[in-house]
């Protein structure tokens, strides 16, 4: 079975779109190149059904781990507070005296530019289960560096 993966109702919707353009569209545009490609004869020597071949395998694939992921995906709900870090939590840390607020979101949604970390990145993954008041410290390509967690929402 299949690993669930956290989704935001959002980043769901897009894959959702993805999904089923890829399904319509997609697979009618490569049915097309490839009727297309049939018509200059032999396909053994035929770099244009060769194209579309590819392109038609990259697109099934495409489709197959959508519907994988789809299938397999939990969706977030906001945190309703609590002092537990869990994915879906707004958890601001201080981190060298200076406070950052991060929500941990599933892989699929996360912006760190924006404060968006995932469950599976090595700061997200050392925050979850932690409490308030914890000390928790992360091992990153730049060292050991230590987060003391002030709130989680």
């Amino acid at each position: 079975m299949a690993e669930a993966k956290h989704l935001s109702k959002e980043r769901y919707d897009e894959l959702q779109g993805e999904l089923t353009a890829l399904k319509g569209e997609g697979r009618a545009r490569v049915a097309d190149q490839l009727k297309k490609a049939k018509e200059y004869g032999d396909l053994s020597e035929n770099a244009e059904y060769a194209e579309a071949r590819e392109e038609q395998n990259l697109m099934e694939g495409k489709i197959f781990e959508l519907e994988e992921l789809l299938k397999n995906a939990v969706i977030l709900t906001k945190n309703e507070g609590g002092s537990t870090v869990k994915v879906g939590s707004t958890v601001v840390v201080e981190k060298n005296g200076k406070e950052i607020t991060y929500v941990i979101v599933g892989p699929y949604d996360a912006k760190p530019e924006q404060g968006k970390i995932s469950d599976e990145s090595p700061i997200g993954k050392a925050f979850l289960d932690h409490h308030v008041g914890d000390e928790v410290k992360v091992i990153t390509p730049a060292g050991k560096i230590a987060y003391t967690i002030k709130k989680v929402e």
